[in-house]
């Protein structure tokens, strides 16, 4: 299926690494004009870089809420609009039991996975009905449906991300505005590399598929729910986990 994004603007935070690179190179290749986002700016500008004209790197921090309004308005002001966005970018934060959870990690793996989302789509989406609708994919994960011991921060944010995006789609979808969230299994990414190979192997076994995912995989999935070719779906979330959570 080709997809074509030509004259539209995106915007993909966490994009210097990873599932946000892929879809960014993806939108890309598409036709899409892509803004690059990411805390690490070198990285980032090694992405557009890579990518060429039709991208541009900036450095942000989607914890801070000033920060995401002044990306978004910098982008309408060069671009003339926002059409696309996936709110991509999140952290791990420590294994601990509940319990032993400290506050301060608590606070800041809920300050970038959720609130950052929220950050996001609250300008994206002031944006995007300004000129006339979009689309945008939340990344949640496949803990946004199931729990993990020892990630009771990531696992609170992915699933509170599900809810606040079917929320949202309900609110916006008679406006042109769709919104959707995907939630990738373990994907092989460079945050794996120094994984010891009997944990990475215990990874692969919980995925019946026999491998685990890759960020390109993720990619064509949030593109296609970006794309025209998806305008009847909004307010749902897609798995891409090789059958994780079927079993």
């Amino acid at each position: 299926m080709q997809l074509d994004f030509s004259g539209k603007v995106a915007l993909v935070t966490g994009a210097a690494s990873g599932i946000g690179e892929a879809v960014a190179r993806q939108l890309a290749a598409s036709g899409a004009q892509v803004v690059v986002a990411d805390l690490d700016r070198g990285a980032a500008e090694q992405v557009a870089s890579g990518i060429g004209a039709q991208a541009r790197a900036r450095q942000l921090d989607v914890s801070d809420a000033d920060a995401v309004r002044q990306l978004v308005e910098a982008t309408v002001a060069e671009y003339g609009g926002l059409h696309l966005a996936v709110n991509n970018a999140g952290i791990g934060g420590a294994s601990l039991a509940t319990a032993d959870y400290p506050l301060e990690e608590w606070h800041r793996v809920l300050g970038v996975n959720l609130h950052g989302v929220f950050h996001s789509m609250k300008y994206e989406i002031a944006a995007m009905l300004a000129g006339g609708g979009g689309a945008i994919v939340n990344m949640a994960s496949i803990l946004g449906s199931n729990g993990w011991a020892g990630s009771t921060a990531y696992v609170a944010a992915k699933h509170a991300l599900v809810g606040m995006t079917k929320t949202a789609a309900l609110e916006y979808s008679a406006r042109g505005l769709r919104i959707n969230a995907v939630g990738p299994g373990f994907i092989d990414t460079p945050l794996l590399a120094g994984m010891e190979r009997a944990a990475y192997d215990g990874l692969v076994a919980l995925h019946p598929a026999g491998r685990l995912g890759t960020a390109e995989e993720v990619a064509a999935l949030t593109c296609f729910l970006l794309s025209d070719q998806a305008s009847f779906i909004t307010g749902s979330y897609h798995l891409v986990d090789g059958g994780f959570s079927a079993r």
